[in-house]
């Protein structure tokens, strides 16, 4: 990577967790609801994608490409009555791969009520201008949660490698012609 004047700066070797931990709130308004009066889903998972793009860009501190979203798991409802809090930080390393946790809050605001309402892994693959991948730092996990995140990070990496090689032998057996041909 090039620094403002061109010359090539040196990646870390490692970085801590909370280095790359993002916080944003917001609140549930009557256009963000489905049918049921609970939030789109979409709309969650597009906000979760925003705020690890973030954590994965202040870990590495250049460009980042979303390479997979591993889950996003809904464990409960959220209502107009709710605020959400997403928060995210980097769980796991590669060469040149960054996993993202991240966690969705809900309170409700009239008795201020919290849980866990969703959970979400997300891969990200830093890289240069160019588009060639860019080395990353190691994580560092300090807290209880993000070594309890850490460690089964390996795991999810290797299940990641079967499902994309899975996955690319569907894409090449599927048809790309025009349904009207």
């Amino acid at each position: 990577m090039l620094n403002e004047d061109n010359k090539l700066k040196e990646t870390p070797a490692f970085k801590y967790c909370r280095e790359s931990r993002v916080f944003k709130t917001g609140r549930v308004f009557p256009n963000d609801v489905n049918n049921h009066k609970t939030l789109f889903g979409g709309k969650l998972m597009s906000t979760i994608d925003e705020v690890a793009s973030i954590s994965a860009m202040r870990h590495c501190r250049t460009n980042v490409v979303t390479a997979s979203s591993d889950s996003v798991d809904f464990l409960r409802p959220i209502r107009p009555t709710d605020s959400v809090c997403f928060e995210s930080f980097v769980s796991w390393t590669g060469h040149t791969s960054i996993e993202v946790f991240v966690k969705v809050i809900s309170e409700n605001l009239y008795t201020g009520e919290r849980a866990v309402a969703a959970t979400s892994f997300i891969t990200f693959v830093a890289v240069e201008e160019d588009g060639t991948p860019a080395p990353v730092p190691a994580i560092v996990p300090e807290t209880d949660e993000e070594k309890l995140i850490s460690e089964s990070a390996n795991e999810r990496s290797e299940l990641r490698k079967v499902r994309r090689t899975s996955s690319k032998k569907l894409a090449s057996q599927l048809n790309t012609s025009k349904y009207w041909e």
